[in-house]
This record gives structure tokens, sequence and C-alpha cells, in this order.
């Protein structure tokens, strides 16, 4: 029965011209509008964004930290006939983010050497990637009932190399020695970002067909 539904909800999605759709996923909550412009091909616009506290450990010191996702993308889309498959490529406007604030309490190690708090002051730090990032993945989508569907996606974010920058208040800020460290942190911050290059993106939407 779920199969005749599915392909019901085929046939009916090439009737519509537009969808509008909310959606939640890997990255964040969204929402999404659809424009079915050729046969066999529609586009997409739409936002996701979405805040999470993520403290821990990074390159030996102790933060507290948040990802603040944030992208605005277009993608278009392309259909397998009598199908709910689709192949999907696009670019998404990129401010993806991982924001960090150092512990108050204990030395720093940057790069095997020790910090104490006054030397280094409020550390704060930031990982961002590249403004424009390429997306590549499948999708399924599926009409259920009457106008109302159901689209699922898969797929990855090429975000590009993680950028770092750490800046603080203490006394040693300017001091060549403790800046060389700083900089040595900051690469080995990076390096634990670098899985994130290729972000995987997975996420659901329930949308309204026009």
């Amino acid at each position: 029965m779920l199969l005749t539904v599915m392909s019901t909800g085929v046939a009916n999605a090439e009737d519509s011209n537009w969808g509008l759709g909310v959606k939640a996923g890997t990255l964040g909550l969204g929402l999404e509008a659809r424009w079915d412009g050729l046969p066999y091909i529609d586009f997409r616009v739409g936002g996701n964004a979405f805040t999470y506290e993520d403290d821990g450990g990074q390159a030996g010191n102790l933060y507290a930290a948040e990802w603040d996702l944030e992208t605005y993308y277009l993608t278009a889309n392309f259909h397998f006939p009598l199908s709910p498959f689709r192949f999907t490529v696009g670019a998404m406007s990129n401010g993806n983010a991982f924001n960090m604030v150092g512990a108050e309490t204990g030395d720093y190690s940057f790069d095997g050497l020790p910090f104490s708090q006054a030397e280094v002051g409020v550390l704060t730090g930031a990982v961002s990637f590249d403004d424009v990032a390429p997306y590549v993945g499948l999708g399924f989508d599926f009409e259920l009932f009457g106008k109302a569907g159901l689209n699922f996606d898969l797929g990855v974010l090429l975000q590009g190399e993680p950028t770092v920058e750490l800046s603080g208040t203490g006394i040693l800020w300017g001091d060549p020695v403790f800046e060389a460290a700083v900089a040595a942190e900051a690469q080995e911050i990076a390096n634990e970002f670098d899985s994130f290059k290729a972000y995987p993106v997975v996420s659901l939407a329930l949308v309204y067909n026009f």
C-alpha cells in the first residue's frame, strides 16, 4: 500500500509547479521553496539555521563552544521519469562556524608551552569555512496525501579548508614567541576540523505543493 501511495504521489508531483516546505537536518531547521521550471528539473531556494552547545577540549585546552549553523542555498534537481529519485547540485552561502571561549580556570598549553590565565587573558576563537560552498547530493520526493509531501535529502557540502582565528586580552599578546605558539594552537585546531571540509547533509522536509 505504501508503494501505491508513493507512486501516486510521484504522478501528482509532476502536476505541481510550486512547493513550500519546512525541513530539519544536519544543517539545522530550514525553509524551502521549489519551482518546477523545466521538464524533469526543478529549482529550490532555502535557508537553514541552528545553534547548539559543544563544550569540550580542542587541541588539549578546554573551551566553552557552540556550533552556529547558517546556510542559504540554490539548487537544481534532476528527476527521473515516474520515480521519486532525483540528483541535486547547487551552491550555498555558508555561514557555518564553531565559536569558542577559553575556560576561565587553569593554565593553557600552546605548542607544548604553558601559559597562565594572566598571560593569555580571555581567549576567544572561531573556526570558519568557505563563504560559498558547492553542494551535491541525492534526494527522494514523495507526495503522500493530496498536496502534502515528504522530501528526503542525502548529500555533502564541500566547505573547504577550516580557518581558525584566536585572540585574547592577556599581557603576552604581541610577543612573537607567544604568538608563534598561538599560531601552532590554531593549526592544531584546524587539523581537528579537517573532517568537516566535506560536511554531511541529511534532511527531512514536509512540503505543500501548489
